[in-house]
């Protein structure tokens, strides 16, 4: 006979605004429940270690500070970036972030092993979701739509050579080296 540990009960006291807030979610179907909510909120805590904000507008992971920037930010900066340095581009933004994710993670992106860490914390940042189907990487709703960057991206970052095999999400690269 196995004993569970009892749960523990918390109170939380909102602002009459917060709960407004946390009902019109539920309400509108964009939360299925308080307790989910939370849950996910603590988990969104935990995986993008929100503890390391310094003061607002400045976030570090690890070594690395982040912003948050909208798309079509990045889109304009890679219109002034010539074709031909694309995946050079992206295999040098590639290399920066898996030097980061080893130093400040411990996550080894050239294992193949650590990939699906290595995924989840490009989804955790926004990059979109990463999927390994055999010798395919797929990326659906990929924050970078730019095959040629995100596969070089993908190669500095995996340590692999990719050939892209769409140039639309979602983004299928072949891994040939």
């Amino acid at each position: 006979m196995s004993r569970e540990k009892p749960v523990k009960r918390t109170t939380i006291i909102l602002d009459e605004d917060e709960r407004e807030y946390i009902d019109s979610l539920i309400r509108e179907g964009r939360e299925p429940g308080i307790k989910p909510l939370i849950s996910k909120m603590l988990d969104v805590y935990r995986s993008m270690m929100i503890y390391d904000w310094k003061y607002p507008g400045e976030y570090y992971c690890g070594i690395s500070r982040v912003a948050f920037v909208n798309v079509e930010f990045i889109n304009i900066m890679l219109q002034h970036v010539p074709k031909e340095k694309w995946r050079e581009v992206g295999q040098k933004t590639g290399e920066a972030a898996r030097m980061s994710m080893e130093a400040s993670l411990n996550i080894q992106t050239a294992n193949r092993e650590k990939w699906s860490d290595a995924f989840k914390r490009l989804r955790v940042q926004g990059f979109g979701d990463f999927y390994l189907r055999d010798k395919y990487v797929i990326i659906r709703t990929p924050f970078i739509s730019n095959s040629e960057v995100l596969g070089g991206f993908l190669e500095g970052l995996l340590g692999i050579r990719l050939e892209v095999k769409t140039s639309a999400p979602p983004l299928i690269f072949e891994i040939v080296g």
